[in-house]
């Protein structure tokens, strides 16, 4: 068995955002769940409900209302080498070629250049950009620049790997090739993996385990360990009914989110 102990606890999570005119809104209400070492572990949840917020405060770049997440027992209160995060839209350095973007986290840690080299090289083999080390971003597909991005990522070796629908953009062949690419180098990475998806199909694909979470103030509706072997069979019965599974969740938290919708309107 690969997994281990728990990586990361989300105990109690509340995000208050004040609205300008006054007011606030509740995006995290009470969120707990943990994730185990070497787990891969996607969110889902209705569009507006949190994800990328949640995700945000376990990367340190938000600050939570109240409650805490620990990596290692430890609090979370900031960024960290032991955190990285890969973004939907690539976030790269249009000035930068494809090997200086994946030296570029290298670069602010101090790490002399012939080592950043070394560092960058075998990653740019590990998501197969052998070729390309002197391209600029806009020379390069959509699928390219995200594997330049997890690349980039993995360069300054994170315990964890935060990944905001990092395929969103894609189109439907690309987004498959580069999940099935993505669970190559996590086997041999062993990271551990959180991973925001909009796509039920792409969270049984990829996943552990799915937390899904409800219509905004987001809690976790309901935790699923997805117990099937890889690569897994997008056909199958059993990949379906967990499929099925997550939808009609979903589905019911997006009928709540109209309901409540309907409720703040105003009386004509």
């Amino acid at each position: 068995m690969r997994l281990l102990a728990d990586k990361i606890k989300i105990e109690n999570l509340r995000k208050v955002f004040e609205v300008r005119g006054g007011g606030n809104v509740v995006a995290l209400n009470d969120v707990s769940f943990s994730v185990r070492e070497g787990e891969f572990v996607c969110i889902v949840g209705p569009s507006g409900c949190g994800k990328t917020t949640l995700l945000k405060i376990i990367a340190g770049l938000e600050r939570p209302t109240s409650g805490v997440v620990t990596l290692d027992g430890k609090p979370v209160s900031g960024p960290g080498r032991d955190r990285c995060m890969v973004f939907q839209e690539y976030a790269l350095f249009p000035w930068r070629t494809v090997l200086k973007n994946i030296t570029f986290g290298l670069e602010n840690l101090g790490i002399p250049k012939e080592e950043r080299l070394k560092i960058a090289k075998r990653y740019i083999e590990l998501v197969g950009l052998q070729g390309f080390e002197d391209r600029y971003p806009h020379e390069l597909s959509g699928g390219m620049k995200q594997r330049v991005g997890i690349a980039r990522a993995l360069a300054i070796e994170p315990e964890v790997l935060l990944m905001d629908e990092p395929f969103g953009s894609l189109d439907a062949q690309t987004r498959n090739m580069l999940q099935k690419e993505l669970l190559e180098i996590w086997e041999k990475t062993q990271k551990t993996i959180l991973f925001v998806t909009h796509s039920v199909d792409e969270a049984v694909f990829l996943a552990d385990k799915i937390v899904v979470l409800s219509a905004r103030p987001a809690v976790v509706k309901e935790i699923l360990e997805v117990d099937l072997s890889r690569m897994r069979d997008r056909t199958s019965q059993e990949f379906n009914e967990v499929r099925s599974k997550v939808l009609r969740i979903l589905q019911e938290e997006a009928q709540k989110a109209m309901e409540m919708e309907k409720s703040e309107l105003p009386l004509a």
